[in-house]
Order: structure tokens, then C-alpha cells, then sequence
């Protein structure tokens, strides 16, 4: 009975720190399923040697000399799109989160994860998820959640433009509504004019009848 082949996923690491780069590089080597097939010390020599190693999976670190890791992730996708890039970096910073992301990257870990969650997040990748250390996964969540929705054509209207739409539809004249508000006749007409342009109508009908049908 034959045995199955063990997994080996080839590794890229681009990070200008060479003591890391070689603490990187050995921690690969003792992972049963990996292997490390080149460490570079600048983006520029990573999109040179790179193509030539095709590696499954490159670590990326952002802060390298000259182009940063991120340009280097944009360029290298050029030529790779199958090539899984996670980015590996001490920055939690939500702005560099969603740049790699946007860039190419699919996943992005802090260099202080324990090594075999590391291994783990290669492995992940590799398989095609999408790893992310739990402080970065926690900005992406919060990111998502202040995102408003979008407001409906009726919230945008003013208070003052709202109380002048209501009694527009209760049938009320634009004198009769200039002076129940207190307000000039001109002045309801520039609001009118305001709530048309806002509920994209053209007419007093239009206007009430989106009034009518709001939740």
C-alpha cells in the first residue's frame, strides 16, 4: 500500500531584517510540509528571484527599503496571480491592513504570532483561506461594521424640508405652508426645490407620493 506523498508547500520570504529572514528560513525548514525556497532582503530582489523559485506562498514584510512590501505585493501579483502573499508585519495599522489586502494579499499576520500559528497560517493559505492574526481580524470586523448603509432618498431631507413635504401632502397651498411655518414664499420654493432634486422627482405629485410610500 502506498504511502501518500507528505505536503510541501514552498515558501518565499522577503523581509530586509536578515535576522529575522534566518529565523524565518529555519523555522520552514523544521516544518514537516514546508519548505523555504529563498529569503530576499528587498523587494527588488524579490520580484527578480521570485518568478524564477515559484513559490506557493511568500511572507511578505511591509517596511522594506526602497519599494515597500506592499508595491512589491501589486507587482508580484502581475506576473503571479496563483502565488498566495501574507503579509508578515509588526504594523496593525488599519490603513496598511486594507492597502496589502486590496493589493493582492491574502492574509496579513503580526510577526509576534507564535511560530507553529504561523506554520498553521501558511498551511491555511495555502489551502485557500484567509488567515489574519486575531488583532487584525478584529479592525477588519470593526471596519465593516461602522460602514453606514446608505441612506434612503427621504433621510436626506432636512427637518425643515420634511415638515414642508408632510404638509404638501395634506394638501396644504405653498402660501398656506409659508404661513403655517413662519417662513417666505420663496423659501418654501428653495426647499421644495431642495426635496425634488434629493427624491429625484419633478413634481409636487412625484414628491408627495414618495412621501406616501416611505417606511
Amino acid at each position: 500500500m502506498k504511502k501518500n506523498k507528505p505536503m510541501n508547500i514552498r515558501v518565499s520570504i522577503v523581509e530586509d531584517s536578515r535576522g529575522t529572514r534566518e529565523s524565518l528560513a529555519e523555522l520552514l525548514g523544521r516544518a514537516p510540509a514546508l519548505s523555504c525556497v529563498g529569503a530576499h532582503p528587498s523587494g527588488e530582489e524579490a520580484l527578480r528571484q521570485i518568478p524564477v523559485e515559484k513559490p506557493d506562498v511568500v511572507l511578505m514584510d511591509i517596511n522594506l527599503p526602497k519599494m515597500n512590501g506592499i508595491e512589491c505585493v501589486e507587482r508580484l501579483k502581475q506576473t503571479m496571480p496563483k502565488t498566495q502573499v501574507l503579509m508578515l508585519t509588526t504594523y496593525d495599522e488599519s490603513d496598511l491592513i486594507f492597502d496589502s489586502l486590496r493589493k493582492g494579499a491574502s492574509g496579513y499576520l503580526l510577526k509576534n504570532m507564535p511560530p507553529a500559528e504561523l506554520i498553521q497560517a501558511i498551511e491555511q493559505v495555502h489551502a485557500g483561506g484567509a488567515p489574519m492574526s486575531m488583532q487584525i481580524a478584529r479592525k477588519v470586523v470593526n471596519h465593516f461594521q461602522k460602514i453606514k448603509k446608505p441612506q434612503s432618498d427621504m433621510e436626506q431631507l432636512t427637518k425643515r424640508e420634511h415638515e414642508i413635504l408632510a404638509l404638501l401632502a395634506k394638501g396644504f397651498l405653498y402660501k398656506e405652508i409659508a404661513d403655517q411655518l413662519g417662513i417666505t414664499l420663496s423659501t418654501v420654493r428653495a426647499h421644495l426645490h431642495a426635496v425634488y432634486e434629493k427624491l429625484h422627482v419633478q413634481s409636487r405629485t412625484e414628491a408627495v407620493v414618495k412621501f406616501l410610500e416611505r417606511d
